[in-house]
């Protein structure tokens, strides 16, 4: 097989939209578990985002109104993590697992209810994304393809940046890193944990919302049932990898964008479709695998 019939500026376009919704996911994940929460409930909030998105869009026939509505659904649906692990105490764990189980049960029954539709609901008036060329930039060879971005991919790439800024320069980062690492003691100095917490878990539903928007939107421009699969759980990983470090959460992210865009290209060269689709997949648990590895003799060698 000749290289360059693999790797190409294709591939690279391919990998920019398979980084992008998982970008996002993580950026949000990665602003909870700063604020000491760890929410695993990415997958469902992608997926009611999307379902939002393409509802938002087909209605108001606006792909402005279609991410609106998708990062306040993403925002409206974290409420149900926010409060019950802020403020009743419940295990985050158990409700994020639950959150997901409901996202895929509602977005089934509101796209039969909405839509008449069962399985995918496809219709000219969704509006998609649209892709902004940025003048002379876009037409440079390969590093061009950054540069001819849905407006969410361009959100995406210069949150990480803002993000590290954020939680490592400003007096609100150190709080909400504080809140994470030490509520009791930040709130001795007068920080409310929980008004963090919560905003970081909103803040984190409106992301993921936003990741859904551009799944639905912008990579294709129709929602289909469980359409996020496990792209959620890959952005969760991916925080996981990054030890909630922006520049890693985009390093990870990059990783499985290219594995799931390797994946399609794969496919349309004659390996069996079980098999690209799995690659994403088995990538995520070799990475967990590593990362519960380094976390056991970091653990380790702290005891001794």
């Amino acid at each position: 097989m000749d290289l360059t019939t693999l790797f190409d500026q294709d591939l690279v376009a391919s990998v920019l939209r398979s980084l992008i919704p998982i970008l996002l996911a993580a950026l949000g994940g990665m602003i909870c578990e700063r604020a000491g929460i760890f929410n695993i409930g990415l997958e469902g909030i992608l997926l009611v985002g999307a379902f939002a998105a393409v509802a938002g869009s087909y209605f108001a026939t606006s792909w402005f109104a279609g991410i609106l509505i998708g990062m306040l659904a993403g925002i409206v649906f974290s409420l149900l993590l926010g409060y019950g692990a802020v403020y009743r105490k419940a295990d985050p764990i158990v409700l994020a697992i639950a959150m997901n189980i409901l996202a895929i049960g509602v977005t089934s029954f509101l796209l039969l209810a909405l839509f008449g539709a069962q399985g995918v609901f496809r219709d000219p008036g969704i509006v998609g994304l649209p892709v902004w060329k940025v003048p002379f930039l876009s037409d440079i060879p390969w590093l061009g393809l950054l540069f001819q971005l849905t407006p969410l991919g361009y959100l995406a790439l210069l949150l990480v940046p803002i993000s590290w800024v954020v939680l490592f320069r400003t007096p609100f980062g150190m709080r909400l890193r504080g809140v994470g690492e030490r509520p009791l003691a930040a709130a001795t100095l007068g920080v409310n944990p929980q008004r963090y917490q919560m905003g970081a878990v909103m803040l984190s539903g409106a992301l993921a919302g936003l990741g859904g928007a551009q799944l639905a939107l912008g990579n294709v421009v129709q929602f289909t049932e469980n359409m996020t699969a496990g792209r959620g759980w890959i952005a969760v990983v991916a925080v996981m990898l990054a030890r909630a470090h922006p520049v890693g959460v985009l390093g990870a992210a990059l990783l499985f964008g290219f594995t799931d865009a390797i994946g399609f290209r794969m496919q349309g060269l004659g390996l069996p479709q079980q098999l690209t689709d799995a690659a994403p997949y088995v990538v995520t648990l070799v990475v967990l695998l590593l990362v519960s590895k380094r976390f056991r003799r970091t653990s380790e060698a702290q005891v001794a």
